[in-house]
């Protein structure tokens, strides 16, 4: 009962019709890379057991067109190449040409409203006749899941803050190591799988390991990210490997890259940039392999609080002058860099996946 009762927790609120199951019924298509690919990226859920509400984009699966659009927004990418499980052959399908079934009686993952796709219009229709719900395509869907977003994160935090984060608080307490070093991992299906074949943790049923899990990553990495992003921290010793200059002198521009354990700080995103595109040549960082960053932080221009560089917003071509000149200005919002192109005079906004080593070095010339 209890492993029911989380289901239908993360699954949805009410359970309605039972007749339907979202699991796979054979060995589900999967996607993802190593043994973190079993699981949702976004919120933690196996993917088998939500198989046929699964989405993916690029070489990430979702158990839902919920966490598919979650990560779109943090990652700044499009749903339209996205892939989604015909829910009765099981296959993946392009989504853009899916027919959806939504608002039917069998309970949505992640949200309160179901949605479930098909190649075929008549498999549509069967389902649609069977268990109720509306046809419709991928674009109104998306319309949908991003209209009813906040209030379906809204309903599952309340669930999770509630319930699962005190059970998780729990089961780490009396069953896992105490020095897990949760921010080193990009996602929690990374820390899922680390969990498990790293036995950071005594052995745990799938509801244990998704509670303990969900805790880690939404209670304790998040402290732990907050409290390091209130300010970016550098010392008095520290040089910016790029240009030689003592980072600490230039606190409204510091910005950081961490592999792991070390790290590197910067005066400025333009030479942390440099360093990003190619760290051997400015010294011998042999360590600083793109695969092995853990965190990326920049200074945000207005409030000054160190935020997530990976998903800023940068201003390029402003008339606001960094210690080595032209610069990239970040912002933790998309309508702050907005305002202050208007006022400063910049020429775009840039994130931190379309920036360009070329761009980079043009802001010196």
């Amino acid at each position: 009962m209890k492993i029911l009762a989380l289901t239908m927790l993360m699954g949805n609120g009410v359970y309605a019709d039972a007749s339907f199951s979202k699991e796979a019924t054979n060995a589900p298509i999967l996607i993802q890379e190593g043994s973190k690919k079993a699981w949702c990226p976004v919120c933690g859920m196996a993917l088998k057991k939500f198989y046929k509400t699964s989405h993916t984009h690029d070489k990430k699966q979702f158990c839902s067109v919920r966490c598919l659009i979650v990560d779109a927004k943090e990652h700044h990418h499009t749903t339209d190449d996205a892939q989604v499980v015909d829910a009765k052959t099981e296959k993946l399908i392009p989504a853009k040409s899916a027919l959806y079934v939504v608002g039917s009686g069998v309970p949505g993952t992640m949200t309160k409203v179901s949605k479930f796709a098909f190649a075929q219009k008549s498999d549509a229709e069967a389902f649609a006749k069977k268990f109720g719900g509306e046809m419709v395509g991928f674009d109104k869907v998306i319309e949908m899941a991003t209209a009813s977003l906040e209030s379906d994160i809204a309903m599952v935090n309340a669930k999770k803050r509630k319930k699962i984060y005190p059970m998780g608080e729990k089961i780490f307490t009396k069953m896992c190591q105490d020095d897990i070093n949760v921010t080193q991992y990009h996602a929690i299906n990374e820390l899922k799988s680390a969990i498990k074949e790293e036995k950071l943790c005594k052995p745990l049923d799938p509801m244990k390991h998704q509670a303990v899990s969900l805790y880690l990553w939404e209670v304790k990495r998040v402290a732990l990210l907050e409290k390091s992003h209130a300010t970016i921290h550098v010392t008095q010793e520290e040089k910016c490997p790029v240009c030689g200059m003592f980072t600490y002198k230039y606190p409204r521009w510091a910005a950081q890259i961490f592999y792991g354990e070390e790290h590197y700080s910067f005066d400025g995103v333009k030479d942390l940039m440099k360093f990003y595109f190619d760290p051997m040549r400015w010294g011998k960082f042999e360590n600083a392999q793109t695969e092995k960053i853990t965190k990326i932080l920049v200074t945000d221009y207005y409030s000054q609080k160190g935020i997530d560089g990976r998903t800023a917003y940068y201003v390029l071509g402003s008339d606001v002058l960094g210690p080595m000149g032209n610069e990239l200005i970040p912002f933790a919002q998309e309508s702050d860099a907005k305002t202050f192109m208007q006022d400063h005079n910049g020429k775009r906004i840039v994130t931190f996946d379309t920036i360009t080593e070329a761009e980079v070095y043009q802001l010196d010339e």
